[in-house]
């Protein structure tokens, strides 16, 4: 599961490139006329992606969480239990080598669809 961590921290670190400031790439035009140029469709379409990034990355905490709690082979409270049966009808567990994009989109597909049942609390 060490993969999915390198893939996480990649993108954890182009969150933090994607964080500047959008008005840092404001530039003068009309000839010097103007001197600010509203940088807020850059800095919306950037938060965007961080926030895509952001549900990547949750999503591969959360494959290699329930992995290695299976590990534990320990009971957690009906609530944890609740939501890891809930997963697995999802991303099955990792028994042999595999590759894992397709585990991450399941994951993703997860979060995003992700109701909490009132019977789970």
């Amino acid at each position: 599961m060490m993969i999915p961590q390198y893939t996480a921290a990649s993108i954890a670190s182009q969150n933090k490139q994607l964080c500047t400031p959008a008005s840092v790439d404001s530039i003068v035009s009309s000839n010097g006329q103007e001197d600010h140029v509203s940088m807020g469709a850059n800095a919306a379409t950037k938060l965007y992606r961080v926030v895509e990034n952001t549900e990547r990355i949750l999503a591969i905490e959360l494959l290699n969480a329930t992995q290695g709690i299976a590990f534990r082979n320990a009971k957690s409270s009906d609530f944890i239990e609740g939501i890891l049966d809930i997963y697995r009808d999802e991303v099955e567990f990792l028994s042999a080598d595999r590759l894992l994009h397709d585990d991450i989109e399941r994951s993703i597909g997860f979060l995003q669809g992700l109701s909490v049942d009132a019977e789970l609390f």
